[in-house]
């Protein structure tokens, strides 16, 4: 009985230590799967490119020389950083810190790693490059840290990714984090973004679709963001519905020999039997096709209108059914008959008690629905978008727009060119083309600023209207604010004068006299431009004249500074400095 009891103690034993393995096994799988993206603001760099006479080199932000300007390419990957990526006229690479001593040394053709199909203001990844040995490529951090030895033929930036990387051994393609952990093991002959995106994230949370070469051609499969084969490869097509903002379900609509099916997750929905199939976000159903004919189904795969029309139409609320006569017959989403007229869509605004009815029998005439049904506008609007609340932007004949509330009476007249919403603010911007002017409202309707041939700026803590005569600042909670309050930290501050420019100091006491046609205030470096018979020259934060009234530039937006060094940008989220 005692041995019996030792045996059982064992297999227990034994049990929980596999199952407290494989837990453990799968925590340090997850975590070396994570990784971070470092995020920097442009107030915090520390180093930028020097051009002058068609060389390169290195200035810090207090616009002194770091590298002389005498190398064919320089790439700084990190702005906060002091590595520097120097390029012969071989194209042979040498990186140097701030005191331009060369560093590490004991590796050859260090490379920075260029960003793909990702908007920003700095095109590299961040905190890693890659080396070569023996003709395989490596990757290291900037503190010379191997983090992926030698070994691979190629390492790339995966599109759309940050921090994620297309790496190729021995053929075969995988997916590599900026630790150096595998995402995706290299075992493919293709790996493409699912390019599933989300505001918040950006495409963080895509997956990867995985294809490998047969006989036949390539056949496709799917891997999640967690590294999980979802499919094999064995499709000839596969694409995610990225419309679905889920991140726990992903739907993919995949071919086979040419007819298609719908997964979500490893549940295949949608059998392979149709020659298309479309996903309709406005009303979150699939439109399918089978030789020619068209139906509808849910997400979870149930018909509800038959695959027997010639044309189906999902705009808006409802959908539209065309048969063979061309009658058309019209559903709600759950495919119940909708007792509406056919030549009117029905669209949802975001808020139950309003709805957008477009009548194509009159021309695409808008208007606007209450919770009931009912019109509540009786104006022929060629266009209406909801804003918020009980308010509206609507567009006349003729192409001016304005803003009306619920009861139709209008909050910013019906006569400018453009109405949109300020990005990250409550304000709305209204332009006109006539005189190139900005009129700036608060969430209340309330016009704060109205200035002609104006610039918008949108920051983190304020928005600034600017042209040549006058600078506003608006906080985000709708009200004017000086410049002071704008940039606190600022010594001085650009004022003017009897339609002169100079610079006062925090109590308004005058620092520079108002000489200048125009002038900026200090950017974050503690440099604003001054302007005087259209050539530009520089103020330091003390307002001493860097450089006297010199540089001509073209450009409406007002042109950036550090010391006698101005900026140049050249696209895809390029610049650098001279003078």
């Amino acid at each position: 009985m005692k041995k019996k009891y030792i045996i059982m103690l064992v297999i227990v034993l034994l049990i929980i230590i596999a199952v407290a393995g494989w837990f453990i096994y799968g925590k340090i799988e997850q975590s070396g799967r994570e990784y971070e993206v470092e995020q920097i603001a442009t107030q915090d760099y520390e180093y930028f490119i020097l051009r002058q006479d068609g060389n390169y080199g290195v200035i810090n932000r207090a616009g002194d020389s770091i590298l002389e300007p005498e190398y064919t390419n320089v790439i700084i990957p990190n702005p906060t950083k002091a590595f520097f990526i120097c390029y012969d006229e071989n194209n042979n690479t040498t990186v140097y810190n701030q005191n331009h001593e060369q560093i590490l040394t004991e590796y050859s053709q260090i490379q920075p790693i260029r960003l793909k199909n990702i908007a920003s203001d700095l095109m590299y990844e961040k905190n890693i490059v890659t080396f070569v040995k023996d003709d395989k490529m490596g990757l290291m951090s900037l503190e010379g840290e191997i983090l992926a030895e030698p070994i691979y033929e190629t390492i790339e930036a995966l599109p759309y990714k940050e921090g994620e990387l297309l790496v190729t051994l021995d053929g075969k393609v995988g997916v590599m984090n900026n630790k150096g952990n595998y995402l995706v093991e290299p075992e493919y002959d293709q790996i493409t973004v699912d390019n599933y995106t989300t505001e918040e994230n950006g495409y963080r949370y895509a997956g990867y679709i995985v294809s490998n070469t047969t006989d036949e051609g390539y056949r496709y499969g799917y891997i999640n963001v967690n590294g999980d084969m979802v499919l094999q490869p064995e499709y000839t097509e596969i694409s995610r519905i990225i419309d679905i903002q889920d991140d726990n379900n992903i739907y993919l609509i995949v071919a086979q020999n040419g007819q298609y099916g719908m997964f979500k997750n490893q549940e295949q929905i949608i059998g392979n039997e149709y020659q298309s199939i479309s996903y309709n976000s406005e009303n979150n159903t699939l439109t399918l096709e089978k030789t020619k004919r068209y139906g509808v189904a849910t997400l979870d795969g149930e018909i509800i209108i038959p695959v027997e029309f010639s044309q189906i139409d999902s705009t808006g609320e409802y959908i539209y059914a065309t048969n063979t006569d061309g009658e058309v017959s019209v559903y709600q989403k759950d495919g119940n008959p909708a007792e509406i007229d056919s030549n009117a869509y029905i669209l949802a605004t975001g808020n139950e008690n309003y709805q957008i009815k477009i009548d194509n029998a009159q021309g695409s005439v808008y208007s606007i629905l209450n919770q009931a049904g009912e019109p509540i506008t009786t104006a022929n609007y060629s266009y209406i978008n909801y804003l918020y609340d009980n308010y509206f932007i609507v567009s006349v004949s003729g192409g001016k727009v304005g803003v009306i509330n619920d009861k139709e009476e209008p909050v910013i007249p019906i006569q400018y060119d453009a109405i949109e919403k300020l990005a990250k603010t409550n304000y709305i911007v209204t332009r006109l083309s006539e005189n190139s002017s900005i009129q700036l409202y608060d969430k209340n309707f309330n016009q704060l600023c109205d200035m002609a041939n104006a610039i918008i700026d949108t920051e983190d803590t304020y928005v600034k209207v600017y042209n040549d005569t006058e600078i506003k600042y608006f906080d985000l909670e709708g009200n004017e604010i000086q410049n002071t309050d704008a940039l606190p930290d600022n010594q001085i501050y650009a004022k003017s004068q009897d339609g002169k420019w100079g610079f006062v100091d925090k109590s308004g006491n005058v620092v520079v006299d108002y000489i200048y046609d125009k002038a900026t205030d200090l950017n974050v470096y503690g440099y604003a431009g001054i302007l005087l018979d259209g050539k530009w020259g520089v103020v330091n934060s003390q307002g001493e004249v860097i450089v006297e009234p010199t540089y001509t530039f073209n450009a409406r937006t007002e042109p950036e500074f550090i010391k006698e060094y101005y900026k140049v940008e050249y696209g895809y989220g390029e610049f650098y400095f001279t003078k």
